[in-house]
């Protein structure tokens, strides 16, 4: 990852949200792709789009048919978006099963632009979830064609220690949301995903925030630990006393 001149910063020791409305010029060759959720639209990103403005990044939304459309032709469409995104590095951030398309998309892709990855709230090990809501009448078909192809397949475990690209998972264990319907749903989850599903081994980092599932997309908390991920490869861990 060197060759690629990644400028490395950290955020204020007090507080970890006070630099994020701070130019960063330094980032100028630098473009961030945000994938959105099941059931989302592009919209849902805008926040974070804009702290990552204020950065300096190059920011580009992608959207796409999150009920319609396999995860496998979500991913593909990923790949052409990517190709036509003119910069000389490139990092991608995906907000649950946009973190799943981000991954199908890496086990087939090697742009040498592909610098970082942030998967926020992404079931990477399974979907206790969504394999509950799959066995009920007429839920697969409203779960749509992505999520019920990533439950039929091999886990992505695998994929992180085979790419070249960093990979950081963040999580949230604040429990609301649509888990509270689903039974059994195993704790710490975010309302949605489990802490365990999230773990991607071989990840470069992981950190857990007491967020549920979709407040990820609107926290500057979450905001300032995409930050410092893409601009050091590490998450802002809290000091050990």
């Amino acid at each position: 990852m060197g060759e690629k001149n990644i400028t490395t910063k950290s955020s204020a020791a007090g507080d970890p949200c006070a630099d994020l409305d701070a130019s960063a010029p330094s980032h100028a060759d630098e473009a961030v792709i945000l994938v959105h959720g099941l059931w989302t639209p592009a919209t849902v990103f805008l926040p974070h789009a804009h702290w990552l403005k204020q950065r300096g990044y190059t920011v580009r939304r992608f959207a796409y048919p999150s009920v319609r459309t396999t995860l496998s032709d979500n991913a593909q469409a990923l790949e052409r978006f990517l190709a036509t995104t003119e910069a000389p590095a490139i990092h991608l951030v995906g907000h649950s099963l946009g973190g799943l398309i981000i991954l199908e998309m890496l086990a087939k892709l090697a742009d040498p632009r592909l610098c970082r990855v942030v998967l926020l709230g992404t079931p990477c090990l399974d979907s206790h979830c969504a394999r509950r809501l799959a066995a009920l009448a007429g839920m697969p078909a409203l779960l749509g064609r992505s999520i019920m192809e990533s439950l039929s397949r091999a886990r992505f475990a695998t994929i992180a220690p085979q790419s070249p690209v960093e990979i950081g998972v963040l999580a949230g264990t604040r429990s609301i949301g649509l888990g509270r319907v689903v039974l059994d749903l195993p704790r710490p989850n975010d309302g949605v995903v489990t802490l365990d599903e999230t773990r991607l081994p071989g990840a470069a980092d992981f950190i857990a925030l007491p967020l549920a599932h979709s407040e990820m997309l609107a926290s500057r908390r979450c905001a300032a630990q995409i930050v410092a991920f893409l601009e050091s490869g590490r998450f802002l861990h809290e000091p050990t006393p």
